[in-house]
């Protein structure tokens, strides 16, 4: 990392953005360019869930190659600098990391993903309804690796 002074090295510093951010950006490669989708998400500690329709560009990219880059941030805020553009910046938490994506496709690892996501939003565990399940895929981002950063204001 190129500003060391704004790193988070410590594992509970940056979990506790990624319990914080309210998105989390997945990048995988299409052919032979990136692309980016934010998704609502959960993190259990260890994972990365998401979820998708049962078919899509980004399904299609999951097909094709498991490795994924995805980034999350919160606190993000304009800092104002007055009359001097280069003065002006943000001020954020963010965290990016690598990891596997792998489908689950069991109902009951669906619906524990699903809940993974749920308690993130909600702070509860949910029941699923079996025709929404039919329609919906759960994916789980094994981590690999990540980095935290931040900028704090002022």
């Amino acid at each position: 990392m190129r500003r060391s002074d704004r790193e988070i090295a410590d594992r509970a510093g940056i979990e506790a953005i990624l319990r914080g951010a309210s998105v989390c950006r997945v990048a995988m490669i299409d052919g032979d360019e990136p692309y980016l989708v934010p998704f609502s998400f959960g993190f259990d500690g260890g994972a990365i869930y998401i979820h998708t329709a049962l078919d899509g560009r980004a399904v299609a990219c999951f097909a094709r190659g498991p490795r994924v880059c995805f980034e999350a941030e919160r606190g993000v805020e304009l800092v104002r600098g007055g009359e001097t553009a280069c003065a002006w910046s943000m001020a954020y938490e963010s965290v990016i990391g690598y990891g596997r994506v792998e489908e689950r496709t069991a109902p009951e690892a669906k619906a524990a993903g699903l809940n993974v996501i749920m308690r993130h939003y909600a702070g509860r565990a949910w029941t699923f309804d079996p025709a929404a399940m039919a329609k919906t895929r759960v994916w789980k981002i094994a981590i690999e690796s990540m980095t935290g950063k931040r900028r704090p204001r002022g």
